[in-house]
This record gives structure tokens, C-alpha cells and sequence, in this order.
């Protein structure tokens, strides 16, 4: 809690100035680090529930929620930052009177939030949410939507983040792998899955003109992924060829780097030694 004066008026007043400076500094920080440009950003809900892929939703009830699990907002991304900190002197007069209120011990009511895995996003609230930050608050009370997505919202940090996710999701429409081998296809950049979306796409072609009969997208991954992928991640790793990369990352580069040198779609130990010459 912040420091009492015993003058609530000019507490409030103190509390708003502390965390405007607060954010100036986090900002300043932030650009001497050269560190992402959102790095500060607040995540807007729309973007992520997006990149996720909207499932359903259905309403919890009143919950206790920490402060540090609220992460983004429905439309007020602008006036605050990643922590509530105001970005402007435009919330300012409202954001005293909540924290005049508050240090006065008056009732504040819930705020209102959705959740998306482990995420919250304000709907109604924002000032609330500041005002709690600023005094020291680890929780606050809120009504509370969950959101089911198609993908888990783990690993999102910055608003950067849901590119990679974005790619995934549409990764997955196209290869729909089933549970295992879902979450052992990993890739860290974005574009990659578009060029993996590519790969999978053609040796499901392939696999059809040998078999001489339609094969769906379900029946490809699945048999992409036991066939080609398992194997081959087993042979890179036996032969030293993973380096720093995700298993994915290596699978993609080999079977790129084997075409291109060899001209062939075929596993053996000539392609594992010209590619272990690229290195």
C-alpha cells in the first residue's frame, strides 16, 4: 500500500501522478533496452481470441482474479498500458475519484472480465484495474466470461506473439493433427508454418498419386506425421543434425535443404551426409 499522508484528496492526486510517472519511465526503459515496440502495449482481447480461434463462451460468476493475470482490454488499449499504468492525463480525473473512493474504504464494485486460458481481459473496469495496481493490490473482484479457443493461449506475452499463434491456427486447419503430434509440431517463427502448411500439402499429394485413390486432410496429417515426420526427426537426431533448433525447425530445413541439393523426396544415408556438409 502506498504511502498514507493522512489527507486522502492529495493522496489520490499523488497516487495518479506516481503511476503516470511510472509508465513514462517503463516506456523510456523499454526504448534504452531496444525492446519491442509492445512490449508495454496492452493485448487487445479481439486480436487474441482471433489468432486463437473463437470456440464458445459461457459466464462464471463472481471470481477472484489477480491482478497480474489481467493482461489486455476489449476497446480501452490505448489509455493504459500493459500494467494499468494511464498512458495520458485523459483518464485523470475519473481515476481519483476510484482511488479517493478506495482509499476512503468505500464499496467498489466487480469489474467485468473474459478469460482466455489463464488471460484475463477487461470488458468494464479499466480504472478499477489501474487504481488496484497502483495501491498495491495483488487481486480484485470480477464477473468472469471464459473463452474457449481452438489453441491455448501459453506462450503469449506481447501483442507479437499472436502472429506465430495466428500462423498455427491456420497451420492446423490445413494439417488437423491429432493430439500428440499437435503439440510436437512447433515452430517459432510465423511465416515457417505457412511453409510447413506447403510441405505437408504436397506429400499428401504424392501419397495420394502412389495410392491412386483420395485421401482427406485428417487421414494425411496423421499419416504425414507417423510415416515422414517421426522417422525423420529419428534419423536427424541419431545423426547430430538438430543443432539449436526445435525438432520442427530442423525437420523443415533438411527437407528443404535435401531437395534442393539433391532432388529427391527419399530418406538415406547420402542425403543425411551431403546435409550434415551444409551445416
Amino acid at each position: 500500500m502506498p504511502r498514507d499522508t493522512g489527507f486522502p484528496q492529495a493522496d489520490a492526486e499523488n497516487d495518479f501522478l506516481r503511476a503516470r510517472r511510472g509508465q513514462v519511465l517503463s516506456r523510456l526503459a523499454a526504448w534504452l533496452r531496444r525492446e519491442p515496440d509492445d512490449v508495454n502495449i496492452m493485448l487487445p482481447f479481439d486480436e487474441v481470441v482471433g489468432s486463437l480461434g473463437m470456440v464458445s463462451e459461457r459466464r462464471l460468476g463472481l471470481q477472484v482474479v489477480r491482478l497480474d493475470s489481467i493482461v489486455g482490454s476489449v476497446d480501452r488499449t490505448r489509455d493504459f498500458d500493459r500494467r494499468f499504468r494511464p498512458t495520458s492525463a485523459r483518464v485523470r480525473e475519473r481515476w481519483q475519484r476510484l482511488a479517493l473512493a478506495q482509499r476512503r474504504g468505500e464499496s467498489v464494485p466487480p469489474i467485468d472480465v473474459y478469460r482466455v486460458g489463464d488471460l484475463h481481459f477487461v470488458k468494464d473496469g479499466h480504472h478499477r484495474v489501474s487504481v488496484a495496481h497502483a495501491l498495491g493490490l495483488e487481486t480484485i473482484d470480477a464477473y468472469v466470461t471464459e473463452v474457449v479457443t481452438r489453441l491455448d493461449a501459453h506462450g503469449i506475452r506481447y501483442r507479437g506473439d499472436l502472429i506465430v499463434k495466428d500462423y498455427r491456427r491456420l497451420f492446423l486447419e490445413r494439417v488437423p493433427l491429432p493430439g500428440e503430434a499437435r503439440a510436437a509440431v512447433l515452430l517459432g517463427d510465423a511465416w515457417d508454418y505457412a511453409k510447413l502448411g506447403e510441405h505437408v500439402e504436397a506429400w499428401g499429394f504424392r501419397l495420394m498419386q502412389d495410392d491412386g485413390a483420395f485421401i482427406d486432410r485428417a487421414t494425411v496429417a496423421r499419416r504425414w506425421y507417423t510415416e515422414e515426420y517421426v522417422p525423420v526427426v529419428r534419423m536427424l537426431r541419431q545423426a547430430d543434425l538438430l543443432g539449436k533448433r526445435t525438432e520442427t525447425e530442423a525437420y523443415l530445413w533438411v527437407a528443404g535443404e535435401r531437395y534442393r541439393l539433391i532432388r529427391t523426396h527419399r530418406w538415406d544415408d547420402d542425403v543425411l551426409n551431403a546435409l550434415r556438409d551444409r551445416r
